[in-house]
């Protein structure tokens, strides 16, 4: 490889459709990505036929943009690499497809990437390289995961959700709280102005010492508290003005009420990360702590891991916020490390939907 290698690298794992050029790993040069927020808010989540077709709409526009951007021919690009898992497997395949295609004509290298690893590697993108070993959370729309991370490409899974990840639990309560899609940063906002003791929500740590993660009660928990237990009559209470609506349905919260609400929630889900973390940093021997993917924009989980880190004397590397939702530039920083170590695809790289490990 030259001194100056380019990757292009190519991402449309769920409803993000990404391309990028970036050199060296570390440099990124350009990062295109075409949304689909509009598409699926009605439904309050991802379709994943709407998705794929998206994609397909997609890709060339910002594959062509990508290179524009970076002022980069196609002879430029040391190889071409393509996140191709896990994810929804239509919209896999439209990317795959992709890359498949240039590797093919531009004669250069094809590099498969699990892009959850690339959410584990996107701290160190316009910034310095990540010093390891790392423990690395992964939290998004459907991951939560707990990573040893020896190096780039050396990734050993502690644990992972069992249910719902964290980003669908923010979904999923911010449809319940009448808040909008996506529902992480819907939240992040409306529990700014709110009480996060107002409200005590279950923080399932499940057995043990467990790495492992649940939040599907904890959403649950705020439907109850919401519209009530199925075939239970509410009971009188005395409580927080919070809790005062609780069980007669959203349209009786105050606007206060439902940030009450909102913050207790993000709080149960933060404090359940943070504590995951610090179990799995400390059985680690961790020097490093990384955020990643798109829960890792969250204000309070970013302001939680910081406190953790210092209390355990290790240094945090979070990614830019341009770089914690699904992205090409990951993509094409850590496809970088594998070229280098000769790890190439061949052109009958398969799409992967899940993948636990």
């Amino acid at each position: 490889m030259s001194p100056r290698a380019f990757v292009l690298g190519i991402e449309s794992s769920c409803d993000e459709t990404g391309c990028a050029v970036v050199a060296d790993g570390r440099d990124v040069i350009s990062n295109v990505v075409a949304g689909q927020i509009d598409l699926h808010a009605r439904y309050g989540g991802v379709v994943p036929e709407i998705a794929s077709r998206a994609h397909l709409e997609a890709i060339n526009t910002a594959i062509d943009t990508a290179l524009g951007q970076a002022g980069a021919a196609p002879g430029d690009i040391a190889a071409v690499a393509v996140g191709n898992s896990p994810g929804l497997i239509g919209s896999l395949l439209v990317g795959l497809m992709a890359a498949k295609t240039l590797a093919w004509v531009w004669n250069v290298p094809l590099v498969g990437v699990n892009h959850v690893y690339a959410h584990a590697y996107s701290p160190a993108l316009n910034d310095e390289p990540v010093e390891y070993p790392a423990c690395a959370l992964i939290c998004s729309g459907g991951h939560t995961s707990l990573y040893r991370c020896g190096g780039p490409t050396e990734l050993e899974l502690l644990g992972a959700t069992i249910d719902d990840a964290a980003g669908e639990a923010f979904d999923k309560v911010a449809k319940i709280l009448n808040l909008g899609f996506p529902g992480g940063p819907a939240i992040d906002e409306a529990a700014r102005g709110g009480d996060p003791k107002a409200v005590s929500f279950p923080r399932s740590l499940l057995r043990g010492q467990s790495l492992d993660f649940s939040f599907s009660g904890l959403k649950t928990a705020v439907l109850y508290h919401v519209n009530g237990v199925p075939g239970r009559r509410p009971r009188p209470r005395r409580s927080p003005p919070a809790s005062s609506a609780a069980g007669r349905g959203i349209e009786s919260f105050s606007p206060q009420e439902i940030a009450d609400v909102a913050a207790s929630f993000q709080a149960a889900v933060v404090d359940t990360l943070i504590i995951k973390l610090r179990r799995a940093a400390k059985a680690v021997g961790a020097h490093t702590l990384v955020l990643g993917g798109g829960v890792a924009a969250n204000s309070a989980l970013r302001r939680a891991a910081a406190e953790l880190a210092d209390r355990l004397r290790c240094r945090l590397r979070l990614p830019a916020l341009e770089f914690c939702a699904d992205n090409a530039a990951m993509i094409a920083g850590l496809g970088y490390y594998y070229l280098r170590a000769g790890q190439t695809a061949a052109l009958d790289l398969e799409a992967v939907a899940t993948v636990r490990r």
